[in-house]
This record gives C-alpha cells, sequence and structure tokens, in this order.
C-alpha cells in the first residue's frame, strides 16, 4: 500500500529515538562545582582523618559544602560545595590546612544518576569555554637545565680525562664553567685535545697561574639558547605524551613565549590526576655504589648519600651512568615473588652505555635513584597586607634499590623494590612518556566555569533557542501541519546529535554551538525540499498520496548530494583544523547524519501513520493552488 511503511521500520524509528532520549538524559544533570584532594605520590591513602582537616578548614571559613566521598582504594577525596564561586577561596583554605603534600585541585563532580551511569549514560564533555576543563600555564626552568648541561660536561670530561690516563683535577667554578687543573703544560694540552674533539661546541681558554696550568671550558653564547630551546621543545613534547597517556580528548599543548607552556584540557574531571602527572618532574639516575675502600684521593667521585626503603643509607659515584632521557619503554609488571616492578626497555645509546659499565663493574652493587621535583609552601604578607603563598622549589632524591650487577646488563632490565603496583604504574608512565629536560612550574591554574563559562553557556543556549523558535515559526506558518512533522523531528535530532555527542565522548565548545545552530536551519533544509516537491506535484495535479510518494522520492538524491558534500567539508574541516575548529566540525558532521535520519525517516515516519492508505483529496502544506 502507498505511504506505509511496514511495522519493523516503525519499530526502529522508535527503538533509534528512545536510544537517542537515554543517552541524551544525563546532561540534564548538572555538576556540582567541588574539591578533589590527592596524594603527591600514588602510593598516599587518603583517610577520613585527612578528610576531616579539609572539612574543618571550609566550616572554618562558612564555605558550605556537601558530599564528601572517598575513593575506595583512598587515592581521591571529594568535597562538594554548594557555590562555585567559592571554589577557589575553598581550595586556598583547604591546602592551607592540609600542608604539603597533598593536591588540592577544583574539579566537577557529576550528578548523573546511578542506574543512568551504569547503562552507559555519561554526560557530554564541555570544553573550556563551557564550564568543565583546566588551564595551566607551566614555566620551564631554564637555569636548572643550564645546571644540568655544567653537570653533565663535568662528568664527560672527567671520564674523557680518565680513559686516557690523563691525571688532573677537573670542577666546577662559580660561573659553572668545567675547569681542569693540571701539574704540567704538556697534560694540559693532551687534555685540551680530548677535550676539543669530544666537545667542539665548548669554548676553551688556557690560564696559567704559578706553578698550575689549567684549561677553562665555557659553553658559548649559542649553546645556552640551544640548550634553553631544547629544554621547552623537549617538555613540550613530553607534557603532549603525558596527555595523551591521560586520554583527554582535544588537548590544546602549546608553546607561549620563551620559557612558558599553556596546556588546556577540556572535559577532564581528575584534575588533580592531571596535576600531579603533568607537574611530575622525576627522572632517573643509575648510578654506582661506591667503593668506600677505594683511597682518599678518589673519594672526589663520590656524591651524596641517599636513603632506601630499608632505612639504610649509601654513597653513590658522582657520574651517572644514564638517566631516564635514554628509556625508550617502560611497563609496569610484577616479578616471580609478585611484587610490583617496571620492566625497562633502552635506546640503542642507553643500552652501550649501561653495557659498557657494568661489564667492568660486575659483583659491584648499582643504585637507581629517583628524583623528583617538589616544592615547599611558605606564607608571606606582601604589600597590601593580604597574606600569599609562595612555592619554594627542592629535589626530593630516594633510591629504590641497589641491586649487585650479576652479569653486564644490555638494552632491557627490570627496575625492582616499589611500594605497590599503583608506584610502578606512575613510574613507567612517567619513563613511558618521557622524561623532563627541566623541570617546571605553575605559574597559573584555573578552571573556566564559574563565570565566564556559564555566561557561554548561557549565550550558547540563547543562540540555540532563537534559531529554532524562528525555524517553528516559519515551518508551522509556511507548510502548516507538515511544518508542524518537521518541527517535531527537528526536536528529536537536537536530542539524538546531543546523544551522539554524548556515546563519542566529543567535547561541546562554544564554536560547537555554532554548530548545533548551523545544524537546526540544514535540518529542515531537507524537510523544506520534499514539502516543495509535494506541492509541485500536487499543483501539477497529482493525487494526495502519489505527491507524497513522489516528494519524498524526487527530494532525496538532492538531499543527498547536499548533505555528502557538505559533510566532506567537515571531515576536512577536522583533519586540518585546530582546537575550536575541530569543535565545530565535529557537531556539524555528527548534525548532517542525526538530520539525515530525523529530516527523511523520522517525517516520513510521522506523514505515514497521518495520511498513509487514507483517502485524501487535499493536503495541509499550504500555497497549493486549487483547481
Amino acid at each position: 500500500m502507498l505511504n506505509k511503511y511496514p511495522l519493523w521500520k516503525y519499530l526502529i524509528v522508535v527503538f533509534v529515538l528512545a536510544i537517542g532520549l537515554f543517552y541524551a538524559a544525563p546532561n540534564l544533570y548538572a555538576p556540582d562545582p567541588a574539591l578533589q584532594i590527592t596524594g603527591e605520590s600514588s602510593a598516599q591513602v587518603i583517610d577520613d582523618a585527612i578528610l576531616k582537616r579539609a572539612t574543618d578548614a571550609l566550616e572554618e571559613a562558612g564555605i558550605a559544602h556537601f558530599g564528601e566521598t572517598i575513593d575506595p582504594d583512598g587515592r581521591n577525596a571529594l568535597v562538594r560545595l554548594r557555590d562555585s564561586e567559592q571554589q577557589l577561596t575553598a581550595q586556598a583554605r583547604v591546602h592551607r590546612a592540609l600542608g604539603d603534600g597533598f593536591i588540592v585541585a577544583l574539579n566537577l563532580a557529576e550528578t548523573t544518576p546511578d542506574w543512568l551511569s551504569g547503562l552507559g549514560g555519561q554526560p557530554m564533555k564541555l570544553g573550556l569555554d563551557l564550564s568543565g576543563g583546566v588551564h595551566f600555564k607551566l614555566e620551564v626552568d631554564i637555569d636548572a637545565a643550564t645546571e644540568r648541561r655544567q653537570e653533565y660536561y663535568l662528568n664527560a670530561v672527567k671520564r674523557a680525562l680518565r680513559e686516557d690516563r690523563v691525571r688532573g683535577f677537573v670542577s666546577l667554578d662559580e660561573q659553572g664553567n668545567v675547569v681542569s687543573q693540571f701539574r704540567t703544560e704538556q697534560l694540559r694540552e693532551q687534555a685540551r685535545a680530548i677535550i676539543a674533539e669530544n666537545h667542539p661546541e665548548l669554548y676553551l681558554d688556557r690560564v696559567e697561574e704559578a706553578d698550575t696550568f689549567r684549561i677553562v671550558a665555557s659553553m658559548t653564547e649559542q649553546t645556552l639558547r640551544e640548550i634553553a630551546e631544547y629544554a621547552v621543545s623537549q617538555n613540550l613534547t613530553t607534557i603532549r605524551n603525558r596527555v595523551n597517556e591521560l586520554g583527554v580528548s582535544e588537548p590544546l599543548v602549546q608553546r607561549q613565549g620563551k620559557n612558558r607552556i599553556v596546556v588546556e584540557l577540556p572535559g577532564i574531571q581528575d584534575t588533580a590526576e592531571a596535576k600531579r602527572i603533568l607537574g611530575k618532574v622525576a627522572n632517573l639516575e643509575f648510578r654506582l655504589v661506591a667503593n668506600m675502600d677505594a683511597p682518599a684521593a678518589d673519594k672526589q667521585q663520590f656524591d651524596y648519600r641517599s636513603a632506601d626503603r630499608a632505612g639504610m643509607s649509601e654513597w653513590l659515584e658522582r657520574d651517572v651512568i644514564i638517566t631516564g632521557e635514554h628509556v625508550s619503554n617502560a611497563a609496569a609488571s610484577f616479578d616471580q615473588n609478585g611484587r610490583p616492578n617496571v620492566q625497562i626497555s633502552l635506546d640503542s645509546e642507553g643500552g652501550s652505555l649501561m653495557s659498557r659499565a657494568t661489564r667492568h663493574n660486575v659483583k659491584r652493587r648499582m643504585g637507581v635513584l629517583f628524583i623528583e621535583r617538589k616544592y615547599r609552601t611558605r606564607y608571606e604578607m606582601n604589600e597590601a597586607g593580604e597574606e600569599v603563598a609562595i612555592q619554594i622549589p627542592y629535589d626530593e632524591k630516594k633510591l629504590l634499590t641497589a641491586p649487585v650487577i650479576q652479569s653486564a646488563l644490555g638494552a632491557q632490565f627490570q627496575i625492582t623494590g616499589l611500594d605497590s603496583p599503583l608506584e610502578s604504574s606512575e613510574l613507567a608512565l612517567m619513563l613511558r612518556a618521557g622524561a623532563l629536560a627541566a623541570p617546571i612550574s605553575f605559574v597559573e591554574e584555573r578552571t573556566i566555569g564559574p563565570s565566564l563559562g556559564a555566561e557561554n553557556i548561557r549565550l550558547g543556549v540563547k543562540s540555540v533557542q532563537y534559531g529554532l523558535a524562528l525555524v517553528v515559526l516559519f515551518m508551522v506558518v509556511y507548510y502548516r501541519v507538515f511544518g508542524v512533522f518537521a518541527v517535531v523531528a527537528l526536536s528529536f535530532n537536537l536530542v539524538m546529535l546531543v546523544a551522539m555527542m554524548s556515546i563519542l565522548g566529543a567535547t561541546l565548545t562554544l564554536p560547537g554551538i555554532a554548530g548545533i545552530v548551523l545544524t537546526v536551519g540544514m535540518a529542515v533544509d531537507a524537510n523544506v525540499l520534499i514539502f516543495s516537491r509535494i506541492r509541485e506535484e500536487l499543483n501539477g495535479g497529482r493525487s494526495p498520496q502519489m505527491a507524497i510518494h513522489a516528494g519524498y522520492d524526487a527530494a532525496l538524491s538532492t538531499i543527498l548530494d547536499a548533505n555528502i558534500t557538505t559533510l566532506i567539508v567537515a571531515v576536512i574541516l577536522y583533519a586540518v583544523g585546530t582546537g575550536p575548529v575541530k569543535g565545530f566540525a565535529v557537531t556539524l558532521s555528527v548534525g548532517i547524519l542525526t538530520s539525515m535520519f530525523t529530516a527523511i525517516i523520522v517525517t516520513r515516519a510521522m506523514v505515514n501513520l497521518t495520511y498513509g492508505g487514507r483517502k485524501l483529496k487535499s493536503l495541509p502544506i499550504g500555497g497549493v493552488n486549487k483547481a
């Protein structure tokens, strides 16, 4: 029969619309502003006593809160706030109460019912401009990178002279220059040739004082610029890798100025985890445990004492075998006794250095030193009489393990002596994502949402409402009952668009809302083509049933051509665009797909249910010339 769907088609349409309503429903539940408390170490447990200290600080400041919870594994605590405007004040109060050793981050806590989230329903992620993300500005410590390079040159010169049996005293002066001191001019010239061959980038200056002959190796301005450029570029790459490990959609990581990096993580919920992972200035150093029976003259090579987990202390040699920069891959695992460890794979240079160092030191012990940049907080009064927090950086050095070298090691080995699987996973992530070339500090942290984000959301929703109202008015006045069908289909289109964005985990931004507004107009464009064709068929003398059938069939090819070409453009925008452009392309692409379903299939189903199989003398579609 003409203009009648079989039952299974109606059921499919109803099923698809029901799925769309279900997955769009979580977006009706607005998140609560919250504070998330996490330990700086992944092995640190948050208990009731710590949570009570935080809530007591909030109550003392008169900040309303509710719904305090601790994760089952004890890694995070969440405190929900009544007023989003008090988030920053609450963060400062809690951080002051808990002190160093804890990360207090701004967060947005989901309010989706358990039954809905248990079935896979999750709200759509919102970009930074629509409340729901975090903005970090990081500053790279160029001075620390320079000091690290100076230390590298010091050890390299010592090693080169020792291998060629050129005896002398090598140290760093106050300016960070490598100063090599010898007893004779002949030794000095031999050393100069060796240093020049291995490090042609250094400027070498001869100095003679009394009976000593010295070489001062200093870095040129070009070398200093290269160190700064490398530090920022390497940190940029490492932070991008760490963001990818966090699984953030559409992140922004870009350089700003000479030594700063901007990181924007839209839609992320666990901001404390993001801050800990991004700001983790951690590296590994593999050093030989010092032989305390060595002659006194050789003890200058010994470095510092570092306590391990057994409460012991070790002297380590100053020379570093390799650092975490040579790690090409790292994976958390367990040894044969079920204890957590990290499986390490080195690059070719690292494997060669490790093999050469361990081959000549079998039966000696090698220490695995974990170095982490941390901060102590000191509170001072500024000129305005306000109390401000000052972050003082320091390096915490921890000896993970110091096993005996049983045989020469190659490019693959394992690190043991870790406290928990969480610690091994975090260490593996740090090494896998890459070591930071220089320490970084957070100079700015903000979550957009309480003011600007809320205003953007309000204006964005208002633009969609205005656009929808004008489209509804036009369609109902111009196409009457058929216009009502188009409006109902358009409403389902918006629901399905939101549902698809939620299912895909796409991030909605302000340009994305512009894409939704454009989709509203494009969705009814297909119905305009269909209804106009039906009018033409009626004016051409066809019966209402034939006009409906011919109108949908004839307009289908035109609709497909127009939407496919637009979809191709949207895909190209997504492929070559970044940030806001991608957000616009995502909503436009999804909107095209959903609008084709609602404008063609859903409206046809409603028309068939209303007029299919009936004897009609006319259609309430407007603009038909009566004979």
